[in-house]
C-alpha cells in the first residue's frame, strides 16, 4: 500500500510544485490524510527530495534555452544565456542564506496545519489583489532575458516567503515578479529557472542532514522515494506545458480563489478534529 501511496505523493508533487498553490502545504495535508508507514525522519526528507523529479522536468523542457554551450546558439545568444544564469544565482542568494540559518527552526515550528492554512489564505488574497491591481497596466518586462539584476534579486527576496509552508515557492516568485512589472509568461519562466538551484540545494541539504543524523533508509523506503520522484517528473512535464499555455490567456486569480477555499477547509478540519 505504501508504494501505491507514493504514486499519489508523486502525482501531487508534480501538479502542485509548479502551480502557485504550495506543494509543501499539499504534501503535509496528504501526509495527514494518507500517511505512510515510514519513519518521521524519512517523511521529512521525502517531502523535500521528491522535488528532484519535478526539477528534472524543467531541465528537460528548457534544456536548450538554459544551455549556454548549445551549438545552435550564436555568441550573443550564449552571452544572454550566461547572463540569465547569473541573474538566477543572484536571485537564489536571499532564500539560501535564510534557509541555511533557520531550516531546523522552521521544520520544528512552522510545519503544521494552522500555518499552512493561514499562508494559503493570505497569499490567495494577495494573488487576487495583485491581478486586479495590474489588470489595466501593461507589463514592463515581457521576456525573461529582459529581467535585470535588481528585479531578479527582488524576486529572490519574494522567494524567501516560500520558506513558510503553505506559501508556494512558485506562487511567491510569480506573485513578486508580477508585482514588479514582469509579464505572467516571463514571471512563470523565471520562477521555473529559479527552482533549479533552489530546489537542488534544498533537497541536497535535507538529504545530507538525513545522513548526518544517522538515519538509514530501508529497501522499501528507497522504493518509495524512487516511485515518488519518477511520478513527480512525469506529471511535471505535462503540468509545466499546460501552465505556460494557461498564463498566456488567463490571470492567476483562479489560483487565489482555490487557495482561499482550501485554506478555509483546512482550518475547519483542524478545528473540528482538535
Amino acid at each position: 500500500m505504501d508504494f501505491i501511496k507514493a504514486l499519489f505523493y508523486g502525482i501531487l508533487e508534480g501538479i502542485t510544485e509548479w502551480l502557485p498553490i504550495s506543494s509543501t502545504g499539499h504534501l503535509i495535508l496528504l501526509d495527514e490524510l494518507l500517511p505512510m508507514k515510514v519513519s518521521e525522519e524519512f517523511m521529512e526528507m521525502f517531502n523535500v527530495v521528491i522535488q528532484l523529479g519535478a526539477i528534472l522536468a524543467v531541465i528537460l523542457l528548457f534544456f536548450h534555452k538554459l544551455n549556454p554551450f548549445s551549438p545552435k546558439k550564436d555568441a550573443a545568444q550564449k552571452k544572454d544565456t550566461w547572463s540569465l544564469w547569473f541573474k538566477v544565482v543572484a536571485a537564489v542568494l536571499p532564500s539560501a542564506v535564510i534557509g541555511l540559518l533557520f531550516d531546523d527552526w522552521m521544520d520544528e515550528h512552522l510545519y503544521n496545519h494552522v500555518v499552512v492554512a493561514i499562508a494559503l489564505i493570505v497569499y490567495g488574497i494577495a494573488f487576487i489583489w495583485v491581478e486586479r491591481r495590474n489588470r489595466n497596466e501593461k507589463c514592463g518586462i515581457a521576456d525573461v532575458h529582459a529581467i535585470d539584476y535588481p528585479t531578479a534579486i527582488l524576486i529572490g527576496c519574494f522567494q524567501c516567503l516560500a520558506l513558510i509552508p503553505g506559501t508556494s515557492r512558485s506562487g511567491a516568485t510569480i506573485l513578486g515578479a508580477i508585482f514588479l512589472g514582469v509579464g505572467r509568461s516571463a514571471a512563470a519562466e523565471f520562477s521555473f529557472f529559479l527552482a533549479i538551484p533552489t530546489m537542488l540545494g534544498a533537497s541536497g541539504l535535507k538529504a545530507v542532514k538525513f545522513v548526518l543524523d544517522g538515519a538509514q533508509m530501508s529497501g522499501k523506503e528507497w522504493g518509495i522515494l524512487a516511485i515518488g520522484c519518477v511520478c513527480a517528473f512525469l506529471v511535471s512535464l505535462a503540468v509545466i506545458k499546460a501552465l505556460m499555455e494557461y498564463v498566456r490567456r488567463h490571470s492567476f486569480s483562479a489560483f487565489g480563489v482555490y487557495r482561499i477555499v482550501l485554506g478555509a477547509l483546512v482550518l475547519g478540519y483542524y478545528l473540528l478534529t482538535r
